[in-house]
């Protein structure tokens, strides 16, 4: 069951583009140092309803921007069926730097360890909802749903639920991170697909109603 009234968060004591820049050099965990580029959340600035991931990944690292890659097509395309337009939401992830290993001349996505993570998000991630003071959140797989809840989640038993914080009342809405459907093939991730389509659904409330967003919400339940 969703949570209550969210409890009122105080103001933030930087602006988001003054965070991005003090975040640019940040060696506050080892990730800081492995030479990648750090990737700042995006989108509209005091928006109702935040998406955090787990970090960047390659192609984000590279474009310097968050969910560009395979996984962020994929976002993209649940967004557009759910009638919902990026530019609404605030999009970022837990950890700001891609953690990888090398395999040959490939950078591996590698999970970001409990204590980079925490490191990241009690700093960063913090300071992010402080800034956009979100209405609720949706966590984007384990990484995200432990930033955001401060203890270890059980994705597989507590997706589709909502949860709330402790710290401000923030309601958070935990499901699967789109990486995890991109690993599977045919009508099992058309199966998967329809069901991450449905946890994302139930934060609706949260975005802005548009003409297009409206038409595209009556055509899936048409469909």
């Amino acid at each position: 069951m969703k949570p209550g009234t969210t409890a009122a968060r105080s103001a933030p004591a930087l602006s988001l583009g003054a965070l991005r820049e003090a975040a640019k050099d940040c060696r506050e965990c080892p990730i800081g140092y492995n030479g990648t580029r750090m990737v700042w959340g995006e989108g509209a600035p005091h928006a109702r309803l935040m998406l955090v991931g787990e970090q960047p990944g390659d192609q984000e690292e590279q474009q310097g921007r968050p969910f560009v890659g395979p996984a962020g097509r994929l976002l993209g395309e649940a967004l557009a069926q759910l009638g919902w337009p990026r530019e609404t939401l605030y999009v970022t992830n837990a950890v700001k730097h891609f953690k990888f290993e090398l395999r040959g001349k490939r950078r591996m996505h590698k999970t970001p360890g409990q204590r980079e993570a925490l490191a990241c998000a009690g700093h960063w991630l913090e300071s992010e909802i402080a800034a956009v003071r979100p209405e609720a959140a949706i966590a984007l797989g384990g990484t995200a749903a432990r930033a955001l809840l401060r203890r270890p989640v059980a994705v597989l038993s507590e997706r589709g639920r909502w949860q709330e914080r402790e710290a401000d009342g923030l309601p958070v809405l935990v499901t699967l991170h789109p990486s995890a459907l991109l690993r599977l093939r045919g009508g099992e991730r058309e199966a998967a697909f329809e069901a991450w389509l449905h946890d994302l659904s139930q934060a609706a409330e949260y975005v802005p109603a548009t003409q297009d967003g409206a038409r595209a919400r009556r055509l899936r339940l048409q469909g």
